[in-house]
């Protein structure tokens, strides 16, 4: 049985930590349409999702979206468990970016985009912090690294460093935005969230705490005989890639 204190703080705990996971996948997004906006290159996989919308006529939100559903196909033959954060991070973003696309005017002038490039990669790595600091899973291609690195043995720069450059590659052969911007995202969004990923991460007990407590209310309502196996896996993640 529960220890009644734990169970009564478990709503407000896990309502920030939704709060965090959601306003983390939306900023995001947001960071993303700043970077597209500024057209001084993007991360390596925006690269690749530009490329894409060259040469289908769908939204960058909308290829975003489907990229990140084909990747998490992938984490079937690599046993990847998703998670709450990792469903959402396929379809929050994809939105979020269109719906800042809309909203943000193309800038006039190299100061102006600049100024854009710096406001991404920063919020990029906030947004990061507070979505992977949330607790609810890795996003479809850090878990595909991640998945990796488990069944091949092999070291996280490495895989990372592999997929990324064959996305990059294959985002620029499709037409795909690649420039200074892609190099000062590689740079700086690593310290980044290093900087941040403290700041908003919520501590490990706390959060499976919040889960296990959440998933036993709920099963418990619906079925009395659910055992404790049915409780979601809280899973970290690396430092992110882009839309995760």
């Amino acid at each position: 049985m529960l220890d009644r204190r734990t169970s009564r703080g478990n709503p407000v705990q896990l309502t920030r930590r939704l709060v965090q996971l959601y306003l983390g996948l939306v900023l995001y997004g947001a960071s993303m349409a700043l970077q597209i906006r500024a057209a001084l290159g993007l991360d390596p996989w925006d690269v690749f999702h530009q490329g894409l919308t060259r040469h289908i006529g769908l939204s960058f939100g909308t290829i975003t979206m489907i990229v990140g559903a084909l990747v998490l196909l992938l984490w079937i033959p690599l046993r990847q468990r998703p998670g709450l954060g990792t469903v959402s991070n396929v379809f929050v973003i994809g939105l979020s970016v269109d719906a800042a696309l809309a909203l943000i005017p193309v800038p006039n002038g190299l100061p102006l985009r600049i100024g854009l490039l710096v406001a991404a990669i920063v919020l990029n790595g906030v947004a990061s912090g507070l979505y992977i600091g949330a607790r609810f899973g890795p996003g479809p291609r850090d878990g595909l690294m991640t998945g990796f690195c488990r069944r091949t043995g092999r070291s996280v720069r490495l895989v990372r460093t592999v997929i990324e450059v064959t996305v990059l590659v294959l985002g620029v052969l499709l037409g795909g935005s690649f420039g200074v911007g892609t190099v000062a995202y590689a740079l700086g969004i690593g310290p980044l969230v290093q900087l941040f990923l403290p700041l908003f991460t919520v501590p490990e007990r706390t959060a499976a705490a919040t889960v296990t407590a959440a998933t036993t209310v709920t099963a418990a309502a619906a079925e009395p005989a659910a055992t404790a196996s049915d409780a979601p896996e809280v899973t970290s993640a690396c430092a992110p890639a882009a839309a995760g």
